[in-house]
């Protein structure tokens, strides 16, 4: 008995492996684009943080700024505001940092990539430095009892980038 060789004829082949590869292939691709789109989204809330980084630190500056303006203390309009200063708020106005006609005063560069900070500083007024020595009587009341107090109010608003406002209480001397 003669064995002949196992041979296909190219009319029995179906493709069957072409078709395997190329879902492979889709596969593949699929899984790439996934990983790309996560590596995109990655990269961008890395640039979101050290924006916002960026901002805090220049509205950072900004109350420092101010609060190095409150030494010696300057005057302060009765009401309203003049040059970054600002009288005693009202309570039932709205919120100076909320209000859209408010002019900030500017403060130095911080950044040359950055705009300078935005800041304004409020009177509040004199507040106790400890627990009750308000209610003490007038004679017996330690000088340091009462000291004024200052609300300092600072931004860093960059055009289409992050916006950072901070807000610290100074305590005068």
């Amino acid at each position: 008995m003669i064995r002949r060789p196992f041979t296909r004829s190219s009319n029995s082949q179906r493709g069957a492996t072409l078709v395997v590869v190329l879902i492979l292939l889709l596969l593949m691709t699929l899984l790439g684009l996934a990983s790309l789109r996560g590596t995109i989204l990655e990269e961008r809330m890395t640039a979101n943080l050290l924006d916002r980084g960026m901002a805090f630190q220049v509205a950072e500056a900004g109350l420092r700024e101010a609060e190095a303006l409150l030494d010696p203390q300057p005057a302060f309009p009765s009401s309203g505001c003049t040059n970054g200063l600002c009288g005693t708020p009202d309570p039932a106005a709205t919120e100076r940092w909320l209000d859209a006609g408010m002019v900030w005063r500017t403060g130095t560069v911080v950044d040359a990539s950055m705009d300078p900070p935005q800041f304004f500083i409020e009177n509040m007024g004199l507040g106790v430095n400890w627990p009750k020595c308000d209610a003490l009587p007038e004679n017996k009341r330690s000088p340091q009892c009462e000291t004024p107090r200052f609300r300092v109010t600072s931004r860093s608003a960059q055009d289409g980038r992050a916006s950072v406002i901070l807000q610290g209480m100074y305590a005068g001397k």
